[in-house]
């Protein structure tokens, strides 16, 4: 797999996909982004120019698809819309990127028999209750909450169905939220940090109880090519890091390593169909591929995070404004 194509690889976990690709193989890879919002032509300044190259493209455009895939070995699977709120808002992005994106993407790993991994979200299989000691596995049924969890879900049993009824020869991965260098100020823990680091008071919805399982994108990347060198053919590996955290523990924990004090926060209106708890089970991953993550102390991988913010502040800064501008529409400011 010396020829990579990496969909959305301009995105917050896809660049960091691209940069996992330079710094641990030798692959050359092209990069096929829509370069919307949430994309970042910054994230890929720096790159060896003979082993990286972007193109500027959708992931639903069919004919340019099946062009950049007959061109390799490989393709890993980011493009998304992903933000939660957004679908809620304006769904049809969702089906057309997710869903058609994918059928496209499909077709062309099936007419040039090119290796596809797919790379989805834990928020297919909805939520678990705050005090249920359960967690996600490959086997948890579907049952996603929202346009865009929908969305994933649909792409999934699409890249299945292509396994099974032409013989593609995809993998698919669904991986617990993620943080870390890149992410657009819109998600949580960024927004958590800038809002911080602009002497504002950090915005959590509901009562702050929701739960979400954190893992660093280094990690992610180290496991989605771990599946993509190694695992089987037509299964699922779920991605996660111990990383259950309940969002004012998070907030919290980004006010004190910011200097705040803790209870320095405001709550707002809860998200429609805000999902309680997810949580990961990785062991089919650990222990059939021998993948385990490098951050396993969520408050050091923070600080690292907001280290990076602090640093960056001429990245974000110029969508700070018009993201808050968005919530505060939305009575969430």
């Amino acid at each position: 797999m010396q020829r990579i194509l990496v969909t959305g690889g301009a995105g917050f976990i896809g660049s960091n996909f691209v940069h996992h690709l330079v710094d641990h193989t030798d692959a050359v890879v092209t990069v096929l982004d829509k370069l919307t919002y949430a994309a970042s032509t910054d994230a890929l300044e720096g790159l060896p120019e003979g082993r990286v190259s972007l193109v500027v493209g959708d992931v639903a455009d069919q004919p340019l698809v099946h062009e950049l895939v007959g061109r390799h070995d490989a393709v890993v699977h980011f493009a998304a819309e992903s933000h939660n709120d957004n679908s809620l808002t304006e769904p049809g992005p969702f089906i057309q990127t997710n869903i058609v994106g994918t059928f496209c993407l499909l077709e062309a790993a099936r007419q040039h028999g090119v290796r596809l991994h797919h790379v989805s979200t834990d928020e297919v299989y909805g939520d678990l209750e705050l005090d249920d000691p359960q967690r996600f596995t490959e086997h948890t049924p579907y049952n996603p909450s929202s346009p865009y969890s929908a969305a994933k879900a649909g792409s999934d049993h699409l890249v299945r169905a292509w396994v099974r009824s032409f013989g593609v020869t995809a993998t698919i991965s669904n991986c617990s939220n993620n943080y870390g260098p890149w992410q657009h100020v819109e998600k949580f823990i960024p927004r958590q940090i800038t809002n911080v680091l602009d002497g504002d008071r950090p915005k959590v919805y509901g009562t702050g109880t929701n739960v979400r399982d954190w893992i660093h994108a280094a990690d992610h990347s180290a496991a989605v090519w771990t599946i993509l060198e190694r695992g089987r053919i037509g299964e699922t590996y779920l991605i996660g890091a111990d990383g259950e955290k309940n969002n004012l523990e998070v907030v919290r924990l980004i006010l004190e390593q910011l200097g705040r004090p803790a209870d320095d926060y405001d709550l707002v209106t809860d998200r429609a169909g805000h999902d309680l708890r997810y949580a990961i089970d990785s062991t089919k991953l650990r222990d059939e591929l021998g993948w385990t993550p490098s951050y396993r102390d969520f408050e050091a991988g923070l600080a690292a995070t907001v280290e990076w913010y602090r640093d960056h502040e001429a990245w974000w800064r110029p969508h700070k404004a018009a993201t808050e501008a968005g919530y505060a529409a939305k009575g969430q400011a």
